[in-house]
């Protein structure tokens, strides 16, 4: 499955971004997709993910992100509000459990006031 993101910017703390995961392929409405994350200097980190209704949060960003999918469009979001600067990184989607070869480019968040 080919995955492209989208939706990235600048934010001040305590506004929001909304991210989109376009999948390509015939088994991307039936796939566990997942959002992660790098920030400067980390290991890349899990964010969300999603499996037809059933979803999971970090907990660091528990009540504050919410994954959801438009298996008609195929698109995974992830709806980000309250941002902080913890919060700034490259953020990717990808399958999940990812897969090395299904990596992209990612979408910058920075938080900063």
């Amino acid at each position: 499955v080919t995955l492209e993101e989208s939706g990235g910017g600048s934010v001040q703390p305590g506004e929001s971004l909304r991210l989109s995961c376009k999948g390509y392929g015939r088994t991307f409405s039936a796939s566990d997709i997942g959002w992660f994350r790098q920030a400067p200097g980390k290991e890349r980190e899990f964010v969300a993910s999603i499996k037809w209704i059933h979803t999971a949060y970090a907990d660091s960003v528990k009540g504050r992100f919410t994954i959801s999918r438009d298996s008609g469009e195929n698109v995974v979001y992830l709806q980000m509000n309250r941002l902080i600067p913890d919060d700034t990184a490259v953020y990717y989607c990808n399958t999940n459990p990812p897969l090395e070869d299904s990596w992209g480019q990612g979408t910058q968040v920075t938080v900063s006031s």
